[in-house]
């Protein structure tokens, strides 16, 4: 498949995300408003245009039934709804469920939105230990992980494969902060050096404060359209040229390889479905919740050969005007993070940057792009192959 002949692949035609960081009296219901009312207009949809809904889920605010009770905040009444729960993988997950959905006939504009008051609806050792339990309960649990360490096992095992430095890590930190400097709703916008990040503090070895995510508040929404249906929206112009997915594992302990994870399977599965090659992508939005985690993803998903991904950063390959301009937002390492809708920041980026829509931060030219989110400790992954058409 070419941009050319995409067909009657989905489309997404609306994208909407708030500002990131300390939203003062927001919950997780009013920020899923706010991100839908700007993808809605961006698409030139009103509320009863919309026959389908997906969402994620709040650590907040948990719901049994988190897409009816968003559907009821927002005046919706759906032909079609779901909830998924995929960690960082949910975004991307979502919107390849809701393009199948389209495709199949079922609905004309499926909404796609996710969001969460992590920032100021929870304290900082709720967060930890909500995030912590994806250990497994009888080998990891017990012995009091967090996330940073696991991420930290991973990271420790890829240096000593690989031979990455701290200060590739670093870089990559340091690229995400020039990026969500040019982003007036970045959570974090002021220039960090390599130097700053080796001097912040360890938060478990190799890994600092400054190679860890962020905590926010903040919500992302997309609509997704049937071919057919884009036409009478604002801009049906970039569409879902493939997607995939890829599971090893869900707990760390059983992972086959601490250096190699589902996003391999993924990325080769929407980008075949979507008839490119790696060589072929513009523009990369790809999760980061650590440093490590986008430096292991861009070389198992074939962008860089093993071993290469940290020199070619640290000479500038993942910044505007790159090899491959990556995260340029600022990603969940500067642009923010608060849960799914993190994952879900990187579609609407991904979206803006085919239309040309990113001011100072714009990729010029930029025709093909690749979306990747995953969940977990790198177990769950979903990467989406996008195109203007």
């Amino acid at each position: 498949m070419t941009v050319r002949s995409a067909g009657r692949r989905a489309r997404l035609t609306g994208v909407g995300c708030t500002r990131f960081g300390e939203i003062p009296g927001s919950i997780w219901l009013s920020l899923h408003a706010d991100a839908t009312r700007e993808a809605l207009a961006d698409a030139g949809l009103v509320k009863a245009d919309v026959d389908g809904i997906i969402c994620a889920y709040s650590l907040v605010e948990p719901h049994l039934m988190p897409s009816s009770v968003v559907a009821e905040y927002l005046g919706l009444r759906p032909a079609w709804s779901a909830a998924l729960m995929l960690g960082g993988a949910t975004g991307c997950a979502a919107v390849m469920q809701a393009a199948l959905v389209v495709e199949s006939g079922r609905c004309r504009h499926v909404l796609v939105v996710a969001g969460d008051n992590r920032l100021t609806g929870m304290s900082r050792d709720g967060a930890v230990a909500a995030l912590a339990q994806v250990g497994h309960p009888q080998f990891e649990l017990p012995y009091g992980p967090t996330i940073p360490a696991f991420y930290a096992l991973v990271a420790a095992r890829y240096m000593h494969e690989h031979g990455a430095t701290p200060e590739h890590l670093a870089q990559i930190a340091v690229t995400m902060r020039r990026h969500a400097a040019l982003h007036p709703g970045a959570q974090m916008r002021t220039p960090i050096t390599v130097a700053d990040v080796l001097a912040s503090r360890m938060i478990a070895r190799p890994l600092h404060l400054l190679d860890c995510c962020l905590v926010s508040d903040g919500a992302a929404a997309v609509i997704v359209s049937a071919a057919d249906a884009a036409a009478g929206t604002r801009r049906g112009d970039v569409a879902l040229l493939g997607a995939g997915q890829g599971h090893t594992h869900e707990h760390l302990s059983q992972a086959p390889s601490l250096t190699d994870f589902g996003c391999h399977d993924a990325a080769a599965r929407a980008l075949g479905e979507a008839g490119l090659r790696p060589s072929e992508v513009q523009v990369a939005q790809i999760y980061d919740s650590f440093t490590i985690t986008l430096l292991i993803e861009l070389e198992s998903m074939g962008f860089f050969a093993r071993g290469e991904a940290g020199p070619a950063i640290a000479a500038g390959a993942l910044g505007l005007g790159g090899r491959l301009p990556t995260n340029t937002h600022g990603g969940l390492l500067s642009f923010g993070h608060s849960g799914a809708a993190g994952g879900l920041t990187h579609v609407v980026e991904g979206v803006r940057q085919l239309r040309g829509e990113c001011g100072a931060r714009q990729v010029e030219g930029a025709r093909i792009g690749l979306v990747h989110g995953d969940g977990g400790v790198l177990s769950a992954h979903c990467s989406l192959a996008l195109g203007r058409i």
